[in-house]
């Protein structure tokens, strides 16, 4: 075991050191290369900069403007009519936050966790759904607007069909597990 502690801990280094020296001997002029490959990523951070912007802002106003409360408001019967645990109404804005972003869900769930608890069953539902599920609008936002894709309603509808997939299956199974 301890082998395998001393190997994982310079692994890194290692693949650090190494294929720079690889490149070397390969005659591949690597401070070269990797001047131009980080020339291409700010090229590509710049490009995406109004997509994230855009996308913050909307968020915001999302959040300000109480339509997080109306959508859980509304959410609230179908949850109550699948016969969940009402506890559940907990998660809600977690479900709904988790489309939008990354770190407004964490924020949400971190809230949860505080409030209820890491190993309750809502803190280990937040942390399921955290896992289960990913930041579509963010997604389509973001890299989509990078690569220039403009039509995208296929993945809209796919991405948020997995999220809702994600919840359903992150309540069956932390409920079979946990519950």
């Amino acid at each position: 075991m301890r082998i395998i502690t001393e190997l994982a801990r310079w692994a890194i280094p290692f693949l650090l050191f190494f294929v720079p020296l690889y490149a070397y001997f390969r005659k591949v002029p690597v401070y070269e290369s990797f001047v131009e490959g980080a020339e291409d990523g700010f090229k590509t951070a710049v490009k995406i900069i109004p997509f994230l912007i855009g996308m913050l802002v909307s968020i915001r106003i999302f959040v300000d403007s109480g339509a997080l409360e109306l959508a859980i408001d509304l959410l609230k019967p179908f949850f109550l009519r699948m016969g969940w645990n009402p506890e559940i109404l907990g998660i809600i804005p977690l479900a709904i936050m988790r489309p939008l972003s990354g770190s407004g869900s964490l924020g949400v769930a971190t809230q949860l966790i505080h409030q209820y608890g890491a190993d309750s069953f809502i803190g280990r539902l937040a942390s399921t759904l955290q896992g289960s599920t990913d930041t579509t609008f963010f997604v389509l936002a973001v890299y989509f607007g990078a690569v220039g894709i403009k039509k995208h309603r296929y993945a809209l509808k796919v991405g948020l069909l997995a999220d809702v997939t994600g919840l359903i299956a992150s309540v069956w199974v932390v409920s079979k597990i946990f519950g």
